[in-house]
């Protein structure tokens, strides 16, 4: 099966993609109209919104206007967001039911913003077409969430999305917008942390009231007895020639839900465990027995599911008529294995995070005996997507690979597998070949082509629980820890410079996971080691004076790496003294964004600095003052800030020099601009004065500061998205804030010396 695709799945250029009925759900200011408008303004697919506050000529008119506008839409073949709180089951039936002919597909996208910021923004709004702003929108906001009732997909819906915060709302607008007319997307749920959620924590001490959300137990009974066919990540797709294309039979759809493996009592997140995300083996170009296989799959699942802890394994296929699916959710099911740790994916291995919202931090290739790239399939796809980062690890390894075993490669930070997938880890294995074209030929031997697959999943599986182990031990014993780190990869990977047309970041130091390839001849299996130091368990150690070292991920290590071998990175670095380096920003957030590295051991961190570290502060500001003014010679309408972060997210101490304007396409969330637009952000200045002073400089390093509203960062006014913000700060003209312009915390050409930047 070829894997290697770059494109949406699309259905057969002849026939018409079914219409999307979008019904949106969220309180008041939790973005609904904003998102209709941004994903409206990219798409190329024809979308109409229903918007019931301006529905009868501007004015607001009633719901049944809303369903017959709705319906006219979808039958002249456009799409249609319903843009209306649809807090409550009852208040979007009937909108579901548009999608009841099997004609139209029913999504569901839930803006669960939390409440404090839905308020917020309704109270300070004004001109909203529905009029609900100002003051008595406080109350509104709090009455209409007590009675929220979260979707789910047995009444109806296709595909649900949850976002809860600015990030996940963006990725699904990022969705919507990229859907071309012939698009369609996987089925299923993704995104949602909470099943029984009914009230957001939070609200009542919001708004100081204690009562209690109605209905929290039956709600809670409710989710305990829902349809274990919600737990689906299934696409309805076929192979058409080359490319992946859409089914329309629903019929078919609803039938392969119902074969999901097990019987789960909760909706699932798919985001939320350790996951091993595995095709099935040795079944396309090395032709086994699908029945065998399947066989073979579901006795070493049953075997392995139970003994790794809260981890789920995936069957990853192309195609939803996939044979080799069907028969192992029908044998899966009868066996009752758990649907919660065993399902199967319709989907790109190579992007089930970005396409199907699904995370799997450890994903397997049906590797070829030589470990190389090439050859087609799934192997050609994943060494394609983890880039040559992928190749050198695997090298790094091993040379080759005997059919039955596996080898555990870790990802480097510099692969994209990594940065945008969030995988850490591939698991190469090589099963049995019982095609007469291929290497290590076993002439139609199944007695032997069992034992090397059941072998060939042994060794995947054992692999796999080497890794959550490691992981564990690098947690402190807890996966929500390990998944906080690969999302917070996802906005800081960014901030570690990397030349990918190099291996200098490619030899970062990686977990102490060796090769568990087992010998031919070995009856056990070669575990893994456990001596893990404390580095790598994540445990801190204490340093002289009491205070605790940070552990630093094997990712979080290229700029200290770059710092204590300069000669081995000039390819990437500016300048190198006896106590700097300067380099880029491989992911700038700004026009000019650069990193003034201190080259001191020991100093991974502005909490590391003392007193005797104060000529390197001012060294390191000297520097960074230098570069700045540099740029403003070239463009003098630059504006620049030198500083800290008060909790970085890579090694070793540095200053960024970066200019004001924040025009980078890399600048995606509002983590990364708060991360230099609030108190998170210590300005040089600043800290050399507390340092001098004090002995240490002032962290305020508080989480809640990432999530603060986004604010422009001259006029101070408040803006809903990052792509809002970006156009407003293009346009803002006013003056920089009283307390930026003093202590010299702004660097400007000369001769706007004496005016306001």
């Amino acid at each position: 099966m070829d894997m290697d695709v770059d494109e949406p799945t699309k259905v057969d250029q002849e026939t018409q993609a079914k219409p999307i009925i979008v019904i949106l759900m969220g309180a008041p200011g939790s973005g609904k109209s904003t998102f209709c408008e941004q994903v409206m303004g990219s798409s190329i697919r024809p979308w109409v919104r229903i918007c019931q506050d301006t529905i009868k000529n501007g004015k607001a008119g009633t719901k049944a206007q809303c369903i017959e506008s709705a319906r006219s839409a979808l039958r002249e073949g456009k799409s249609v967001f319903i843009d209306r709180c649809n807090l409550e089951k009852e208040q979007r039936d009937e909108f579901v039911k548009l999608g009841g002919s099997g004609q139209v597909d029913v999504h569901a996208v839930v803006l669960d913003l939390p409440a404090k910021v839905c308020i917020s923004r309704s109270v300070k709004r004004t001109g909203h077409e529905g009029n609900l702003q100002g003051g008595k929108a406080a109350a509104v906001v709090n009455r209409m969430l007590k009675k929220k009732e979260l979707p789910k997909l047995s009444e109806g819906y296709g595909r649900i999305t949850f976002c809860q915060n600015e990030s996940d709302v963006e990725s699904a607008v990022g969705t919507y917008s990229g859907l071309g007319p012939l698009d369609t997307l996987p089925h299923g749920t993704f995104g949602q942390k909470n099943p029984g959620a009914k009230v957001q924590l939070g609200i009542m001490k919001f708004l100081k009231k204690t009562e209690n959300p109605a209905n929290t137990e039956s709600t809670s009974k409710k989710v305990q007895g829902s349809d274990a066919s919600q737990i689906t990540g299934e696409q309805n797709t076929s192979l058409k020639g080359t490319g992946l294309s859409a089914e329309s039979d629903s019929m078919e759809s609803k039938k392969d839900e119902q074969l999901v493996v097990g019987s789960s009592g909760t909706d699932v997140s798919l985001d939320d465990a350790p996951t091993l995300a595995f095709p099935s083996i040795s079944t396309a170009d090395f032709q086994f027995d699908l029945e065998m296989a399947s066989d073979i799959i579901v006795e070493k699942v049953a075997e392995f599911v139970n003994k790794l802890g809260n981890a789920r394994l995936v069957l990853v296929d192309l195609t939803h008529k996939s044979k080799i699916l069907s028969l192992v959710r029908a044998k899966a099911s009868q066996k009752n294995i758990d649907s919660n740790r065993f399902f199967t994916f319709v989907g790109d291995i190579t992007k089930l995070h970005t396409k199907g919202g699904l995370r799997c931090n450890v994903i397997a290739n049906a590797a070829n005996w030589r470990l190389k790239p090439g050859g087609g399939g799934v192997n050609a796809a994943i060494f394609n997507a983890g880039g040559p980062a992928l190749e050198v690890a695997t090298k790094e390894q091993a040379k080759s690979l005997y059919p039955g075993n596996a080898v555990v490669v870790p990802l480097p930070s510099t692969s994209p597998l990594f940065c945008r997938e969030g995988v850490t880890h591939v698991i190469h294995v090589l099963g049995p070949n019982m095609n007469p074209q291929r290497p290590n030929y076993l002439d139609n031997d199944y007695n032997k082509g069992r034992k090397v697959l059941q072998d060939t999943y042994n060794s995947l599986f054992e692999c796999f629980a080497s890794v959550v182990r490691t992981q564990k031990k690098v947690s402190k014993g807890s996966i929500e820890n390990l998944q906080l780190k690969l999302s917070e990869l996802e906005d800081h990977s960014e901030s570690g410079p990397t030349n990918h047309s190099t291996n200098s970041y490619q030899k970062i130091k990686r977990e102490d996971l060796h090769e568990s390839e087992r010998n031919k001849r070995s009856k056990g299996y070669q575990a893994e080691a456990e001596n893990v130091s404390d580095t790598n368990t994540g445990k801190p150690n204490l340093k002289s004076d009491g205070s605790k070292n940070k552990s630093w991920g094997s990712w979080a290590q290229a700029i200290y790496n770059i710092a204590m071998h300069p000669d081995k990175q000039r390819d990437v670095v500016l300048e190198i003294s006896d106590d700097v380096v300067v380099l880029n920003d491989l992911y700038p957030k700004a026009q000019k964004h650069l990193l003034v590295v201190a080259r001191h051991p020991g100093l991974d961190r502005l909490a590391d600095v003392c007193k005797e570290h104060i000529q390197l502060l001012r060294t390191m500001h000297a520097v960074g003052l230098k570069w700045a003014e540099k740029f403003l010679h070239d463009d003098s309408t630059l504006v620049f800030r030198l500083g800290y972060h008060s909790e970085p997210s890579m090694r070793q101490l540095y200053l960024h020099v970066i200019s004001q304007d924040f025009n980078s396409a890399h600048l995606k969330n509002k983590k990364h601009w708060n991360s230099f637009n609030t108190a998170f952000f210590r300005d040089s200045g600043d800290v050399i004065e507390e340092v001098s002073s004090d002995g240490k400089a002032i962290l305020n390093d508080d989480e809640s500061l990432m999530s603060v509203e986004l604010r422009c960062n001259r006029c101070r006014s408040a803006h809903p998205t990052i792509p809002k913000l970006k156009l407003h700060i293009g346009r803002c003209q006013a003056s920089f804030p009283n307390t930026l312009l003093q202590n010299g915390r702004l660097v400007t050409a000369p001769s706007n010396s004496s005016t306001d930047p």
